[in-house]
């Protein structure tokens, strides 16, 4: 063992000894070197406590990232825009996601049949927008994860059985909801002063609404709710409204379709460019390529509100379905 070791350096051994988490051990191994002497007796240990903290970082950093990998919560958004589907038990989700998307969630008629999130890609006309079925919303227990998945989610969903007591459902899933400081954006007056809440568009679905046997229970759903939440029904089972449905997400998500030209091209109308509504040039061309923004010199647009390949300046706010040609 090299000589002269001070006391503090083998009292932060022991403390590694008996170190009962990787965290410990870890930051004991690095007191341990920032106690070492520095001479030709503590270079061969220098070289190994400096080994053993590489290693430890890197098995630490490892399993955070495969705890992160591993969590079935956290879900990538992809397409035009992130909708999580949410309430009660045997509402009707699954069976809504499995109808609209390619997911196949597992569709029954008992309660608690989802245990974990199931995305999926809904087309509506040539962009799409990601479904997310989730376990159902329970007061007895929320698991943390699946609050964090709604809470960063661009729209939330909230579904309720028309054929069974739907205000008690709406109200207690948005109970739930405004517990966890998680808040429909049309209600924000409300809770003016409310800084560490989330606002997020929220669109009640009342499932159910097969034909118009049940369109008075639509009626009197709608008489009973407070807060003026914006609405839709549908029927998963003979489609009703299931394209009013897609069309109103796309509404509320804010979004536009773009598509780009290049000069003495016909546009390709296949694949838009998903923007926020407002978004102007410099915004298309920036998602266009990086470059392009600092590059731009000439912008011609088609569409709405112009004429067919007038020259606009970089701060022109673009409209749904408009065709953009940029010139570098």
């Amino acid at each position: 063992m090299p000589a002269n070791l001070p006391p503090e350096y083998l009292e932060a051994e022991k403390r590694y000894r008996a170190a009962k988490n990787p965290t410990e051990r870890l930051a004991c191994l690095e007191d341990m070197l920032t106690l070492l002497p520095k001479h030709k007796g503590t270079d061969k240990l220098r070289a190994d406590l400096r080994k053993r903290v590489s290693k430890a970082k890197a098995s630490s950093q490892a399993k955070k990232t495969a705890g992160k990998r591993e969590s079935a919560f956290q879900i990538d958004k992809e397409g035009a825009g992130q909708v999580v589907v949410v309430g009660p038990a045997n509402v009707g989700k699954s069976a809504l996601v499995a109808r609209l998307t390619n997911a196949n969630p597992e569709v029954a008629d008992f309660p608690l049949t989802t245990w974990k999130p199931t995305p999926g890609m809904m087309p509506v006309e040539n962009i799409q927008i990601q479904l997310v079925d989730t376990p159902p919303l329970n007061r007895d227990y929320v698991e943390p994860e699946l609050l964090d998945l709604i809470r960063r989610s661009d729209l939330i969903l909230l579904v309720v059985d028309l054929q069974t007591d739907p205000v008690q459902q709406l109200e207690e899933t948005f109970c739930l909801l405004e517990e966890h400081r998680i808040l429909p954006n049309h209600l924000q007056y409300k809770y003016e002063g409310e800084r560490l809440s989330k606002f997020i568009p929220c669109l009640v679905l009342a499932s159910k609404n097969d034909d118009e046997n049940t369109d008075e229970n639509l009626e009197i759903f709608r008489e009973l709710v407070n807060h003026d939440w914006p609405m839709i029904s549908v029927s998963t089972t003979t489609g009703r409204n299931l394209e009013l449905l897609k069309n109103t997400l796309v509404d509320m998500l804010q979004i536009i379709r773009v598509y780009s030209k290049a000069p003495g091209r016909e546009p390709d109308l296949t694949s838009p460019f998903v923007l926020k509504r407002g978004s102007t040039v410099e915004d298309f061309a920036g998602k266009v390529h990086k470059d392009f923004v600092d590059k731009l010199k000439i912008v011609k647009v088609w569409g709405e509100g112009v004429f067919d390949g007038q020259m606009v300046q970089r701060d022109y706010i673009l409209q749904d379905g408009d065709v953009v040609e940029l010139h570098i």
